[in-house]
């Protein structure tokens, strides 16, 4: 017992260091994740894409993720591997598919793209450069959640049972200012340098950043390591495919992750329609409206530690899923309702999702944790994400569609970077309903989760660290 007090992991200042290294990457990362999400009207006035190709652009991020089962490799790739050489890897990867997708916004691709079997026509004729940027988001996509399963694994095994909750949630949000900043920067960069293809240039060199932090982090890592084999402590089983199935037999995890999915499908793609949305029902210039949704990670940052450590000390993990569930839906359906366009309302619904946003990861990544055993996290990680990753495809292609069949109310001659464009106007209460009815059946699966709990005894409704002391 010295000898574990000794180490690296009951330090509360290595710890917390090693908690703001991987959180910085995490910060980079986002970034470049939501670049392009400010600039969905000058997208299609600049290179000519339909909602359409903005939603298959989008929805791009999942495609080798769902259909080659990238995810899934990547979780075995961090249980056999470790932390520090996947982490590495997903920077790469990303840093490889961040380039692709420069190389298609700066106009690289001109034309349409067709894809045809026979007389079967496969996809509807697409914009050559939203294929490729959507290319580019796939394999930038392969990195992303590889490095996010990684940085998940990172935080639980250098807080477990100590304040892994408030560090999930702290991890989180902080990587959600990423996001933030892709929400109002963009726009200025683009006014600034003319290049549309600038924030992608931006992204790419604050990621370079992010892996030399990470390097840093993987000294820490590695002494870490080194400490446990002194003190005796035993190293993580190497992954086995009988893990999968034994994963799946949980009927608690499967909760959990349909959750993930439901809620982040009304969360993300309505991050990519946001500034468009509210430009459009609000009446505010996009180079302000941008700041609204930027509210949103922002307000995260500031409750998901609150959350979190509520949920450490006072426990509730499943009853804060299901309030969080509940949030998201009354806002996207105030959304939804057109009388309510004041500028104000705007900002209101968008913090009250903010909160939603806070409350529900804070609980859902530390509870998959007290499910699953470490050794096997790093895959379950990966099921899960491979999930979510089947909302993050699929629904911003959905809103996309719907958008240009059933929501075009006309368009309007407007002045776009010193060039008058021809700019379609949508309605998004279609949209906005979609995104609350995955919320109605997140807040279903919450309870069913809570109840799961009730009958096994995983400890979700309990404190993380006491409930910890309790089993060691």
């Amino acid at each position: 017992m010295q000898e574990l007090k000794k180490s690296l992991r009951d330090s509360k200042s290595a710890r917390w260091l090693m908690l703001g290294l991987v959180s910085f990457t995490m910060m980079c990362m986002y970034y470049l994740t939501d670049a392009m999400a400010p600039l969905q009207e000058r997208l299609q006035a600049n290179l000519s894409w339909s909602a359409s190709d903005y939603g298959l652009f989008t929805s791009g991020y999942g495609w080798f993720n769902v259909f080659l089962l990238m995810l899934v490799f990547s979780g075995m790739i961090l249980d056999k591997m470790g932390v520090r050489f996947t982490g590495i890897l997903a920077i790469a990867i990303m840093l490889i598919g961040g380039f692709i997708k420069y190389l298609a916004i700066s106009g690289h691709f001109h034309g349409m793209f067709e894809l045809t079997i026979g007389s079967w026509q496969m996809i509807a004729p697409t914009t050559k450069s939203a294929v490729v940027a959507g290319f580019g988001f796939a394999v930038f996509g392969v990195g992303c959640e590889m490095f996010g399963i990684a940085a998940n694994k990172a935080v639980v095994r250098w807080f477990r049972g100590k304040e892994m909750a408030l560090a999930i949630g702290l991890n989180t949000s902080t990587g959600r200012i990423g996001t933030a900043l892709a929400m109002f920067t963009p726009i200025p960069l683009i006014k600034l340098t003319g290049d549309i293809s600038m924030p992608v240039i931006v992204s790419l060199f604050l990621l370079g950043i992010g892996m030399l932090v990470f390097v840093l982090f993987t000294f820490m890592d590695r002494q870490l390591d080194q400490e446990d084999a002194n003190a005796g402590v035993a190293a993580d089983e190497e992954f086995k495919f009988a893990d999968i199935i034994e994963i799946g037999r949980n009927r608690a995890f499967w909760y959990i992750t349909i959750l993930c999915v439901l809620f982040y499908s009304a969360v993300f793609p309505f991050i990519k329609y946001a500034t468009n949305m509210i430009v459009q029902k609000f009446g505010i210039t996009d180079s302000f409206a941008g700041y609204i949704p930027a509210l949103l990670p922002f307000s995260a940052l500031l409750l998901t530690p609150v959350f979190g450590s509520m949920f450490d000390k006072k426990g509730r993990g499943a009853t804060i899923m299901i309030i969080g569930s509940i949030l998201l839906v009354c806002v996207h359906l105030l959304f939804a309702v057109p009388s309510l366009n004041s500028f104000p309302i705007a900002i209101g619904l968008v913090m009250v999702l903010g909160i939603a946003f806070s409350m529900v990861p804070s609980a859902m990544w530390p509870s998959i944790a007290k499910i699953i055993p470490e050794s096997k996290l790093g895959t379950a990680y990966a099921m899960t994400f491979w999930v979510q990753n089947w909302g993050l495809m699929g629904v911003p292609l959905l809103i996309g569609i719907v958008l240009d069949k059933y929501c075009i109310t006309g368009t309007l001659n407007k002045l776009v970077d010193g060039k008058e464009q021809v700019i379609t106007q949508y309605n998004y209460m279609i949209p906005m309903l979609i995104f609350a009815c995955f919320g109605m059946v997140a807040i279903i699966f919450s309870f069913l989760l809570k109840a799961e709990d009730r009958k096994k005894g995983y400890g979700l409704e309990l404190p993380n660290i006491e409930h910890r002391k309790t089993t060691v």
